[in-house]
């Protein structure tokens, strides 16, 4: 764009060079040009100052890149891959994960041995790269609304991972998607979930989720897997805090040990 601004000026001004009659001529021509180019100018301009200048765009901006690894829960279970491995062992062999950014996470979960690993997309992937377009294409990462059953037979994973999703979605669909959760899983559901106060809404989650997340308390979160007949896995979240221990590592996210459906 800038180079064809800078080729119509040149054109412009070089009409100086030519007889009085042949100027006024150009001038004439070149006039809507000029238009065009002042208001691609301008728009420049205002585009640089959005970036660089004070303002609601530059604030829109930082909070896009303060959204990353510290407010994802998605990035949280990237991190605690390793531990995930020391807490749950066996049961890491066959893994769905369901949330956001999910083909990040079924490639780590692929680069760990003996472990075969799935995905759910619960949005739109129409910016995924070429990699997750692979995984999609082979069917090992599908894009599903969670609101609904899931299509895969019971028991179909040893361990199911969901995060960035469920704190989008209202008691009304959790009370059927959690269970839905448990029932493909065969030892446990991991439940990666927002920490009030220490996370906030982003502007990139607003224009693809449609709304913020609600940040649920951890009694909440509790008393819901009771009303839904779930049971929290004491063993498996000994472990995994004894294995975050060991490294001094304390999660952001708010993490819950399921047990699957009986």
């Amino acid at each position: 764009m800038s180079r064809r601004q800078v080729g119509s000026t040149r054109r412009v001004g070089d009409g100086g060079s030519f007889p009085f009659v042949g100027a006024l001529h150009s001038k004439s021509r070149s006039s809507p040009l000029i238009s065009i180019c002042l208001v691609l100018v301008g728009a420049c301009l205002l585009i640089g100052y959005a970036y660089s200048g004070p303002g609601m765009f530059k604030s829109i901006i930082e909070v896009s890149k303060i959204s990353g690894d510290y407010y994802s829960c998605t990035s949280e279970v990237q991190r605690t891959i390793p531990l995930l491995k020391s807490a749950y062992g066996d049961s890491m062999r066959r893994v769905l994960h369901v949330g956001p950014d999910t083909c990040s996470v079924v490639s780590l979960l692929l680069k760990e041995d003996e472990t075969e690993a799935w995905g759910v997309e619960p949005y739109d992937v129409e910016d995924a790269d070429s990699s997750c377009k692979g995984l999609l294409h082979r069917g090992v990462v599908r894009v599903a609304d969670i609101k609904f059953p899931l299509p895969y037979r019971a028991k179909s994973f040893s361990l199911v991972i969901v995060s960035d999703a469920l704190d989008y979605l209202s008691p009304r669909y959790l009370n059927k998607t959690v269970p839905e959760l448990a029932r493909v899983a065969s030892d446990g559901v991991l439940l990666f979930a927002g920490n009030p106060g220490q996370q906030k809404a982003k502007v990139a989650e607003l224009s693809k989720f449609g709304k913020p997340a609600k940040m649920r308390s951890s009694s909440w979160w509790t008393r819901f897997f009771s009303q839904v007949n779930l049971e929290e896995n004491e063993a498996a979240g000994k472990k995994f805090e004894q294995a975050a221990s060991k490294i001094s590592y304390k999660p952001t996210c708010q993490v819950f040990h399921v047990k699957p459906l009986h």
